[in-house]
């Protein structure tokens, strides 16, 4: 059986081969001469052509800053890291609100994954602990000393007219309402999310070291039953990017630069209070993003936490491309957002339109086969190395999502097989996606499908 740090180790060597053979394969390093680009651009495309060919090679340079991080997350820490030990007693942690926000649309869901999410806080020696459920219609949650249902009243207004799942997150915060103290701290869920031992060991080693005011962790979406393979395999580039840019940015300079995620949040009660979610329309369908770049501009500290988190992703291609577009626009109103500062979210900026301009970037892949173009060797192998490393990340995603002891060696290397094959599916999907989200309404939250079936409910 191999150790985590051989694990570690092959995989580096894997990123390393991959870098190389797209180097060699785009031409990022060449052999010899290419005498078919020793020619004038501007005399053969002319100079609007040569140079809309050279705009487009430039975008292609904006994903750079994210490109690193995830590199030196990837191969600076162990991306296989075994069973997560326990630094202190459980039964000296402090308060802990496990909080999940719903609409309100899928009771059962609901349902279940508070009695599953219960039951692993049991058996993970979880003590002092409250699973709330925030949700805008009554679920009928079951009584129980350990969970409590609150619903959210459609009179309640935000100040700032904060909206969707804001308004939710913002009225469990209001006196009157909430019930915890500055110390206590809250998790953060979504509906569908999963707690697992080694994630609940995370949260717990996070809280007792009590350094950071928030935190956040890894999120596998091949758990169990796998119910559309297109969009597992499009969100193992989210595995990968949160063991590679989001372990770096929170585990070197503990510090949202590129934003983070809105479940597995961990979060110090009073810190969350004084950054609120009461962020306005803006604020409101990125609210994670939003939320991130306050308490960034306020100067509070993040923390990696280790373990995983099990989610769904989305069922369908449908789903997919919505979930995708209120991203972006979200994302998109916080950039633009006057409230925060830009030495706050420039590095946010710079992520964002890299994914804004990725029909361009595509467009200039298609191009370059029919119209090459002469750039200096350093510029190339730069290119080669970005679109080398975004490949990667999917690759990674996949040896990290699909265990091979879960579906053996031979099912994972088809596995990656089919990924690769995929990719251009999910590229076209990703472009969907983008130009629908820069082009249409901004202030929408739409919510994908995420009850995939029903089993009984049993609270102990």
């Amino acid at each position: 059986m191999l150790t985590n740090r051989t694990k570690h180790t092959l995989h580096c060597i894997l990123l390393f081969c991959v870098l190389l053979f797209y180097q060699f394969a785009t031409g990022g390093i060449q052999i010899g001469y290419n005498e078919s680009l020793n020619f004038d651009p501007w005399e053969r495309y002319g100079f609007a052509g040569a140079l809309l060919l050279y705009l487009l090679r430039c975008f292609t340079f904006l994903p750079l800053p994210q490109v690193l991080f995830n590199l030196y997350g990837l191969t600076r820490f162990n991306a296989f890291p075994g069973k997560v030990k326990l630094t202190g007693s459980p039964l000296l942690a402090p308060f802990i609100c496990i909080r999940v926000v719903t609409r309100g649309d899928y009771k059962e869901l609901v349902k279940n994954n508070v009695s599953r999410n219960m039951k692993q806080c049991l058996e993970a020696g979880l003590e002092n602990f409250l699973i709330e459920v925030v949700t805008d219609k009554p679920i009928g949650l079951p009584q129980h000393r350990r969970t409590r249902e609150l619903v959210v009243p459609t009179s309640y207004q935000p100040k700032s007219g904060a909206l969707f799942k804001s308004r939710a997150l913002q009225y469990c915060l209001e006196d009157g309402v909430n019930i915890l103290t500055d110390n206590d701290w809250i998790v953060h869920l979504d509906e569908e999310t999963l707690l697992t031992e080694n994630s609940i060991r995370g949260i717990l080693n996070f809280v007792l070291d009590g350094k950071h005011h928030f935190g956040q962790g890894l999120i596998t979406y091949a758990n169990e039953d796998v119910v559309n393979w297109i969009t597992t395999v499009a969100d193992s580039f989210r595995v990968a990017d949160d063991m590679g840019k989001l372990r770096a940015q929170f585990t070197v300079f503990h510090k949202p630069f590129f934003s983070w995620k809105g479940s597995f949040v961990v979060t110090l009660a009073s810190a969350e209070r004084q950054v609120s979610f009461d962020n306005g329309p803006d604020g409101s369908v990125a609210e994670d993003c939003y939320f991130a770049m306050r308490a960034l501009d306020q100067g509070y500290s993040f923390a990696f936490i280790e373990g995983e988190m099990w989610e769904k992703s989305p069922f369908s291609v449908w789903d997919f491309i919505q979930q995708r577009k209120r991203w972006l626009q979200g994302i998109l109103l916080v950039v633009h957002s006057q409230a925060i500062p830009w030495r706050t979210k420039w590095l946010l900026a710079v992520s964002c339109y890299s994914w804004v301009t990725l029909p361009l970037v595509t467009c200039k892949v298609v191009l370059a086969t029919m119209f090459p173009l002469p750039c200096p060797a350093a510029l190339n192998m730069l290119c080669a190395f970005i679109e080398g490393m975004n490949l990667y990340m999917y690759i990674f995603g996949v040896i990290k999502s699909f265990s091979v002891y879960r579906f053996g060696v031979l099912r994972l290397i088809l596995c990656i097989i089919g990924t690769l094959l995929i990719i251009p599916f999910t590229l076209v999907i990703e472009n969907i996606a983008v130009i629908w989200g820069v082009l249409g309404r901004k202030h929408k939250f739409y919510i994908v499908n995420k009850e995939f079936q029903s089993s009984p409910v049993i609270i102990a």
